[in-house]
């Protein structure tokens, strides 16, 4: 029996429609204790709570001790607690604040404005959502970073580093000179994050900070050797006793680069020694994989920014993006999403890979499946799910990095989610969304609840019009809809978890799961429709089929569920035709022949990184000279695209136009939304895929 630690707090999970500048919405997640800092006494009691904790009830897994846990949470805490080690970007709210772990001892980097058109605004917390930070490199660790501040008219270079133990910042104006009569200021304030206990002491040319039982100091150099401001006036030049910080800060004019340093006085050019070293060591790493180098560098930099340490479960994480979470309270793990994340972390990154994917599936519901979304507060979605390419994922992960443990720790979990779709989300066969506002515990913000649009958006495709005309039984809490994309993942998932309870000699679970799979197969067979030689939706109102095509519809390639001629009219009349998904920018979200496709609103014909990524492991499932070629192409297509912003911009877009390629003619794409680099990812398997 595995023992958990059950937080007493119930949790919700589901699919929130975004409200966000006029889109849908995503949520959720829960709390967990921090047993190592409880006296003996209390795990007799936490034993109790564990006991009385009913089956199936969600909860942070996290060990008690060491002889009343399994190994493989053992492995996982151990590895979350190597996870959050040492200073990092990991404060949600700013990409220009260095935390260090596990102290919480934290370094902002502030900017005041000095002019008076402006009114000495200051300038406390940066993003790409705010445009005010351009994202630079940034190395999984945090060793290295960079970044360009754009305010106000003022631009600056902020660049971190590891020495050591030791953090160094390298703070560089980048403003031609006399642009600006009275430089700006750059203040370094220093504090402890997340009620972590700590102070920080201002001293004439440093600052002490006391914490988690040692003893850390900080200090500043500007020019060639001089100190900087403590927060007085008589250093200011200018306004530096002006600046609207409490608590103890370091400042400088920015009429040259300022360093700040940990442990130890440098000057500002052994700082920019140290920054360079940890850079050419970050090059080094980049071009160490070849033709690869510039997905690497894209899909570590992507990570790294929006990986972050989530202090009310005490836990590494990484939310689609830092505006989400912040917009959501302090993080957020929307369900597919979050296992695409893990995807992109397993390129290089076991451990946050592990990680991303173990706590999303520690956010299941107490009906027993992963939720659309969890958010700060432990509130989630308990009505309703997302399509379930965990086992897909995890299966992935364990082919590339064999950890048996891996395994352990996330199959129970994913048995539940598997067979909650079939239990719940079931109509004569076909596996239909939907949205179960019974269920408890109630996200009391969540406004979808039981709704059609809460149904259709657990398909993680909110406001898709290849559902306008799907049914919404209130009785069943379903659409009356047989949707070829879900059943496509589902019979995966199946697939791949069979394949994993196999490994773990687990044979009664994995005939049943095969046996389960195939009765789907078989569902998802009457769907096809050959005079239109694809795979069609079903209208379960009217037992019509829909005529309305995404690439969904390719999706039974993923599940190994079309013959290989069924592939190849797809590929051929439709997946390669121009007047349908075919063209420069690919894959759309809709036919371009689709009368909602000209919006480029969202899922009104956008194109979408997972979209494409799925389509292209279907692909990789059949072999043929089209096919070989199509999946070359979608991959170069796909790289392209996602090239063509991020070096412009460094954006990594939430969703592209599909007929400019762009990804900020919308206010509602996010700028820096992780999953956009599956479009860079398919370029990086293709060797592997080729030779399957």
């Amino acid at each position: 029996m595995t023992w958990h630690h059950r937080t007493i707090h119930f949790h919700h999970r589901g699919s929130i429609l975004r409200p966000l500048r006029s889109s849908l919405v995503h949520n959720g997640r829960m709390p967990r204790f921090i047993l190592g800092r409880l006296p003996p006494w209390c795990f007799l009691v936490l034993g109790v709570l564990v006991l009385q904790t009913p089956p199936g009830v969600s909860a942070q897994s996290v060990p008690v001790n060491r002889q009343s846990t399994n190994s493989a949470e053992i492995q996982y805490w151990d590895l979350q607690q190597k996870l959050a080690r040492g200073w990092n970007t990991w404060d949600v709210n700013s990409m220009s604040t260095s935390v260090l772990l596990p102290e919480g001892l934290a370094i902002h980097v502030d900017f005041l404005n000095n002019g008076n058109d402006f009114g000495h605004e200051l300038l406390t917390s940066t993003s790409v959502g705010q445009g005010t930070a351009i994202p630079g490199s940034h190395s999984w660790d945090g060793s290295y970073t960079e970044q360009r501040v754009t305010w106000q008219g003022h631009e600056w270079r902020i660049q971190s580093a590891h020495d050591g133990a030791d953090l160094v910042l390298l703070v560089t104006p980048l403003d031609p000179p006399g642009k600006f009569f009275v430089p700006a200021t750059v203040a370094f304030q220093v504090n402890f994050l997340w009620d972590r206990p700590g102070t920080a002491l201002k001293l004439p040319g440093s600052i002490e900070t006391h914490g988690s039982g040692r003893t850390i100091a900080v200090y500043c150099a500007s020019g060639k050797g001089t100190g900087c401001s403590a927060g007085t006036v008589s250093d200011a030049r200018p306004g530096h006793g002006q600046v609207p910080l409490g608590g103890a800060y370091l400042a400088a004019a920015l009429t040259e680069p300022v360093g700040l340093c940990t442990g130890k006085w440098r000057s500002v050019s052994e700082i920019e020694a140290i920054i360079e070293r940890q850079r050419a060591a970050y090059e080094r790493s980049v071009d160490a994989a070849g033709a690869d180098g510039p997905t690497v560098d894209a899909v570590e930099t992507t990570m790294g920014w929006d990986t972050i340490f989530d202090p009310e479960h005490d836990r590494v994480i990484s939310p689609v993006s830092r505006d989400w979470s912040a917009y959501w309270g302090g993080y957020v793990l929307f369900g597919w999403d979050t296992f695409f994340g893990g995807t992109l972390a397993g390129m290089d990154n076991k451990d946050l890979a592990y990680a991303n994917v173990i706590e999303e599936l520690r956010e299941e519901t107490p009906q027993g499946f992963v939720p659309n979304y969890a958010r700060a507060g432990g509130w989630k979605s308990t009505d309703r799910s997302e399509p379930p390419v965990g086992s897909i994922t995890v299966l992935n992960l364990y082919r590339k990095y064999h950890d048996r443990w891996f395994l352990e720790e996330a199959y129970e979990p994913l048995l539940r989610w598997n067979r909650w779709w079939a239990q719940h989300r079931d109509i004569d066969g076909y596996l239909t969304f939907g949205s179960d506002s019974q269920n408890e515990p109630k996200d009391p913000d969540d406004k979808f609840r039981g709704t059609r649009a809460a149904a259709t958006g657990e398909a993680g495709m909110d406001g898709s019009p290849i559902y306008d005309s799907a049914v919404f039984n209130p009785e069943t809490h379903l659409l009356e809809f047989a949707d070829v994309g879900l059943m496509s993942i589902y019979i995966a998932d199946c697939d791949a978890l069979a394949a994993i309870a196999e490994t773990l000699d687990k044979p009664a679970d994995a005939k049943e799961l095969s046996e389960r799979g195939a009765r789907y197969r078989a569902k998802l067979a009457t769907l096809w429709s050959n005079k239109y030689g694809i795979f069609l939706n079903m209208d379960l109102h009217t037992g019509q089929f829909s005529t309305r095509f995404s690439p969904t519809l390719f999706y039974p390639m993923l599940a190994h569920a079309a013959t290989a001629e069924q592939a190849k009219r797809m590929v051929e009349e439709h997946l390669l035709n121009p007047k349908e998904f075919w063209g420069q920018w690919v894959i759309p979200s809709l036919a371009r022949d689709d009368p909602a496709f000209k919006e480029q609103n969202y899922w009104k014909g956008r194109i979408w990184g997972p979209m494409n990524y799925l389509v292209y492991l279907g692909l990789c499932n059949y072999h043929g000279k089209e096919i070989d070629e199509a999946r070359r192409e979608l991959a170069q297509k796909s790289f392209a695209l996602f090239s063509k912003e991020w070096n412009e911009k460094r954006h990594v877009h939430e969703n592209y136009n599909a007929i400019t390629g762009d990804g900020d003619d919308v206010a509602n794409s996010d700028k820096f939304y992780h999953w956009g680099a599956l479009l860079g990812y398919m370029e990086y398997l293709e060797e592997s895929c080729a030779q399957r």
